[in-house]
């Protein structure tokens, strides 16, 4: 509990899931050697609980004008390929993406772990406006990384994505999401309210453990 962050060079998808089920959130790390998996234990975290949910009057009209589709693995590679472009820094590459994928393609075989993506799709021109990829483990989400198009015209759309998620995830029965580091403002506007990691992993073991 003093340590937050570790490395390893295991890239199997059953250390990756015990690392998952235990409140850590992954990224990675350039060494000189090569990628390292860097599991995080963080101090914090952000919590959406949907009833907290924001939803402003700029997303709202959007919701109105339905000019969009929103999706749950439509496209999931194409979400995975996008962050490198759309970041400058992006950790979900190399051997962690191709942990992802496989553990993507993967799902089938596993009831208390599945790979996710969702989508947001211009209605008119199929063009993909924005995504991210997460992890469902019982009736939790936890997003990894996402991305939105900083077109003009897309304004406001990766807001739109995270509230069209927020619902789906509560229509369907999810107790939370986890958004991971709570310090980004936009977390905050969308309705998350920050947990300490002890406060998280007491909340995280009751929702997540399985009889």
């Amino acid at each position: 509990m003093t340590n937050s962050y570790y490395w390893s060079d295991d890239w199997s998808e059953e250390f990756y899931i015990e690392l998952s089920k235990a409140g850590f959130i992954s990224t990675t790390h350039e060494s000189k050697d090569g990628l390292i998996l860097l599991p995080e234990l963080q101090t914090d975290y952000a919590i959406l609980d949907f009833d907290n949910l924001h939803v402003s009057q700029k997303v709202k009209k959007l919701i109105a004008e339905s000019k969009y589709e929103f999706t749950l693995n439509s496209r999931f590679n194409e979400v995975v390929e996008r962050f490198s472009q759309h970041h400058k820094y992006n950790w979900l590459k190399g051997e962690y993406a191709e942990l992802i994928k496989s553990l993507y393609i993967h799902n089938d075989k596993r009831e208390d772990f599945k790979t996710v993506s969702f989508e947001l799709i211009d209605k008119s021109s199929r063009e993909l406006i924005a995504g991210e990829v997460g992890y469902i483990i019982a009736n939790t989400y936890t997003s990894l990384s996402g991305f939105s198009s900083r077109e003009r015209k897309y304004a406001n759309y990766g807001t739109l994505q995270l509230v069209l998620l927020a619902q789906y995830l509560q229509n369907s029965g999810f107790e939370f999401w986890n958004l991971g580091h709570p310090h980004m403002e936009y977390k905050k506007r969308l309705g998350c309210q920050t947990y300490s990691r002890s406060d998280f992993l007491k909340r995280w073991r009751r929702a997540t453990q399985t009889s």
